[in-house]
């Protein structure tokens, strides 16, 4: 009911994960992005806790692949879950338990990971990969390609309904952090809702360092 994509910006260090579902506020519970981390993606009957906890390994200085290890053997249910990791080289790991649902896959590119469950087919990982490598531009940007090419190469075996996206930088907090919940189209709409926000984003980032240098807010009632 899930296939997301995990990458790491080699230019610039970011981190940041698009994943999209048939469920309802799928980001929420499956997309965790840490600056100078890394990030996890934890899907397919999905336990959160195993997202902060591959964050917390890989700020521990653990590598994409010992974190994996750790984490299937940390907790219950390892059959039940299907998660993706990639650190700060850029390194890759993933884990598809027996139990993941329906038709699953993975794939690894270079500083990208994308896996799915329920799948229309057993290609959309590969060509959410694919059109990452082949974009350009700023981290967000390469993710939104991504999970746009999986869905046109067939997506999930039922229509999606909720996307996020999530991008972090050097803090730990998000430079972007948008959703899309219960929603026909939601990808076209997280397109239409980066389109307004992208040539905001440094803006909101200067805000919390230093906001005497900031632009007006532009909104009512602001000099």
């Amino acid at each position: 009911m899930t296939f997301s994509l995990t990458a790491r910006c080699a230019a610039s260090g970011m981190f940041g994960i698009v994943v999209t579902s048939s469920s309802p506020a799928v980001a929420a519970r499956c997309a965790w992005v840490r600056g100078n981390t890394g990030a996890v993606a934890s899907q397919n009957v999905t336990d959160p806790g195993l997202g902060l906890m591959g964050l917390d390994l890989l700020g521990q200085g653990y590598g994409a692949a010992r974190a994996m290890e750790i984490l299937v053997a940390a907790k219950a249910h390892a059959e039940f879950r299907q998660l993706a990791i990639i650190d700060t080289l850029g390194h890759t790991a993933h884990h598809s338990g027996p139990r993941t649902l329906g038709t699953h896959a993975v794939a690894e590119g270079r500083n990208a990971v994308a896996a799915g469950n329920l799948l229309d087919n057993a290609g959309i990982p590969q060509a959410m990969v694919d059109a990452f490598a082949a974009a350009d531009g700023h981290l967000a940007e390469r993710l939104l390609a991504g999970v746009e090419a999986g869905l046109a190469a067939g997506g999930e075996a039922g229509p999606v309904r909720s996307v996020g996206l999530k991008v972090c930088h050097l803090h730990r907090w998000p430079v972007c952090d948008l959703r899309v919940d219960w929603h026909g189209e939601p990808i076209a709409e997280l397109r239409r809702v980066w389109d307004v926000y992208g040539p905001q984003m440094d803006d909101y980032v200067m805000r919390a360092l230093d906001p005497a240098q900031t632009p007006s807010y532009g909104v009512p009632g602001d000099p």
